[in-house]
């Protein structure tokens, strides 16, 4: 807790008001490990007032059921916790920006602690609502284990400029959390009918949930332990091989913020010190976890447009208008893609995992997003539908890694340019050929090809709200 001061910062100053302390949790769904939470409880008993904790349920960039159906099981099973800590959990349900005030004028609300995220859309609510109240409000980064604002003060060229900056600030930063401790006060205890929230939600029905992953902080602590004991010895080796089972699955935790980063990062140095055989998995995972899961944050919290063609860097936007006219062998429709109708069978492949399993394997993605920019009319085209289908089956969608994964696949957003060649200009390139000479791609395919004929997404009728 030695720098939790430093995880803070401020949103609005005004005088505290002798209520509660709240907590308004969003990206971090945590009890665990979650300095935002950790710092508003600090505050409800420096004040010796009560702690509360509310989240506020709404329409998030189009999400579908299968998202809402990961977040609500996870956000249960906190609940329940939370009430047996004496910490009493609100669901509030509707427009953030008008529900968080009315909260924290009904429960004369003292203080306000939040967490943090980069994303346009939050930061709005988050703008609304310290405009409308008169209570101090603060920001925790908890989803970081160095704070974004702290990292950097601008958006960083490449992994290389970055990972001096946040390497230096680790030692400072990576700690060892303390434990949040039972509620001190009496207060109110609502009763939430989650199967009753489910069957209310008004989201697109046709993206269905996954059975192959279960939510929640106890599963993701779960699966962080499997991972380590069962794969972090040959993760360097496995990663980047779709037809092993080499990665974490972790990502749909850290999404949601059932698990976090830092608890990852030390239980793996943990393991590490048990065993020095794991030293370079650990090095090749903790650079992945932390260098550029952060540094995706860092181009998202200092890139507003991070989701559309303006965040593109002038080398891409130049290359990409000399190739602009360049003859596509092939060309998709959205429908085409979504329903993995393509020539392709590697493609039609990873576009069945996502479909059926809300992931793909993190080397068939890059690939998946490159096919798109080289089989639609134009890069902005590509840019466009290549988010809306992230967004529409990937768990860990709607994600500051997701849009920069986008951005680098078909932008060389942290990324240089590479050798020229037709409709890529000098954006990397992918093709079919180089899958055959890193693996077994006929492997990966027959391990999908028994599900094509099962991809019945419903057609989409628009993309205007894809970003």
């Amino acid at each position: 807790m030695s720098h939790i001061l430093s995880r803070v910062r401020t949103l609005k100053r005004a005088e505290r008001q002798p209520g509660p302390i709240c907590y308004w949790m969003s990206r971090d769904q945590r009890l665990d490990d979650n300095w935002a939470l950790l710092f508003a409880q600090q505050k409800a008993k420096e004040y010796h007032t009560p702690l509360l904790i509310c989240f506020c349920l709404t329409e998030f960039l189009n999400a579908p059921l299968r998202h809402y159906v990961f977040m609500i099981d996870g956000l249960a099973e906190l609940a329940q916790r939370s009430h047996a800590l004496g910490i009493p959990f609100f669901l509030l349900q509707g427009d953030p920006s008008q529900e968080i005030p009315d909260f924290i004028e009904a429960k004369a609300i003292g203080a306000l602690v939040t967490d943090f995220s980069p994303l346009r859309l939050a930061r709005q609510w988050k703008a609304a609502v310290v405009e409308k109240v008169t209570i101090p409000v603060v920001e925790v980064d908890a989803h970081n284990i160095v704070p974004a604002w702290l990292a950097s003060p601008k958006a960083e060229f490449a992994a290389y400029t970055f990972r001096p900056k946040i390497t230096k600030l680790l030692p400072q930063y990576l700690e060892e959390f303390s434990a949040i401790e039972k509620g001190e006060y009496q207060a109110e205890f609502p009763q939430i009918d989650w199967s009753s929230v489910t069957a209310n939600l008004k989201c697109d029905q046709t993206v269905g949930p996954v059975e192959w992953i279960k939510s929640g902080e106890a599963a993701a602590q779960g699966a962080l332990e499997q991972f380590i004991a069962e794969h972090l010895i040959d993760y360097d080796q496995k990663r980047n091989d779709p037809t092993q089972d080499g990665q974490s699955n972790l990502s749909p935790y850290l999404h949601f913020g059932q698990l976090s980063a830092q608890r990852i990062a030390l239980d793996v140095e943990h393991a590490q010190r048990q065993d020095s055989t794991l030293h370079v998995s650990v090095a090749v995972f903790l650079e992945e976890l932390i260098v550029r899961r952060e540094l995706s944050d860092n181009f998202c919290l200092y890139t507003p447009e991070y989701d559309q063609a303006a965040a593109w860097p002038n080398w891409a936007v130049q290359t990409h208008q000399m190739h602009r006219h360049d003859l596509r062998e092939h060309l998709y429709t959205l429908e085409e893609l979504e329903h993995a109708h393509t020539h392709d069978p590697a493609w039609n492949a990873a576009q069945t995992e996502m479909v059926k399993r809300g992931k793909m394997h993190g080397y068939m993605r890059m690939y998946w997003a490159k096919k798109i920019l080289e089989w639609t009319s134009s890069p902005e085209e590509a840019l466009q539908i290549t988010i809306f289908l992230n967004d529409k089956y990937f768990l860990d969608g709607r994600d500051p890694n997701g849009y920069v994964g986008i951005q680098w696949s078909i932008a060389g957003v942290h990324d240089r340019s590479w050798f020229e060649r037709p409709v890529f200009g000098t954006i990397r390139y992918m093709n079919f050929n180089g899958l055959k000479r890193k693996f077994k791609i006929d492997t990966y395919v027959d391990q999908w090809s028994s599900s094509l004929g099962l991809i019945s997404p419903q057609p989409s009728q628009s993309l205007n709200n894809a970003s």
